[in-house]
């Protein structure tokens, strides 16, 4: 594995950890047992804390180490909030452009999906989600858009949603409305159902950080 792709997956693992609780508010991330912990060397760890501490996830103390950052109600809903108005755009932009065959293509990915709910497989249920939001998205036209969202999605801890069957079902049935309202061409309902999906979502996301006592 290259070291960039190694580094990038630090990155990954360390950013749902903060994202979900796992790793606490002002908690010292140590370069050595980190990477005991992840069964990886220093080096992508440090690069990783690099990049966490350019997003404003950790800071580095002089002689102390790298410090997770607070993360508050406020910042997991602008975060959120930030998602919805990007995608709302695309949205409407999506509704007008999208073809019949990208909107059959969306049904074959919600298809897929409900087969990974109904398996329990949250691998699988994380790949077909990407897939049916970056199908829908891209079929807007509006690229660099486009990867501005799925940029900022870096921030959904996945095992949050793909471990909750009544997320799985729910994210189904939003999708087969969303497939019906493009069918329709109605703009208003496809985006409408965009920003219910990341209300839904932010309210999910701090009900676990909630539970996790993170803000206790």
């Amino acid at each position: 594995m290259r070291r960039e792709q190694l580094s990038d997956e630090v990155v990954t693992r360390l950013r749902a950890e903060i994202m979900t609780g796992a790793l606490r508010p002002d908690t010292f991330v140590r370069l050595d047992e980190t990477a005991a912990r992840l069964g990886v060397s220093i080096t992508p760890v440090r690069e990783a804390l690099r990049t966490l501490r350019g997003e404003g996830m950790v800071e580095l103390e002089p002689h102390r180490g790298h410090r997770v950052v607070p993360l508050t109600r406020t910042d997991v809903e602008d975060i959120f909030w930030l998602q919805s108005t990007i995608a709302a755009e695309l949205a409407a932009t999506a509704t007008e452009r999208i073809t019949d065959h990208d909107i059959d293509e969306l049904e074959r990915l919600n298809n897929r999906l409900a087969v990974a709910v109904e398996l329990r497989d949250p691998d699988e249920i994380a790949r077909a989600e990407l897939a049916f939001h970056w199908t829908f998205n891209g079929s807007s036209g509006r690229v660099k858009l486009a990867w501005f969202l799925l940029h900022t999605a870096r921030y959904l801890p996945p095992q949050v949603f793909a471990t909750d069957r009544s997320w799985g079902a729910g994210a189904v049935a939003g999708h087969a409305q969303l497939i019906d309202a493009l069918r329709r061409r109605d703009a208003n309902s496809v985006v409408a159902l965009t920003r219910s999906q990341f209300t839904d979502a932010a309210t999910r996301l701090i009900a676990w950080l909630d539970q996790a006592g993170l803000w206790d």
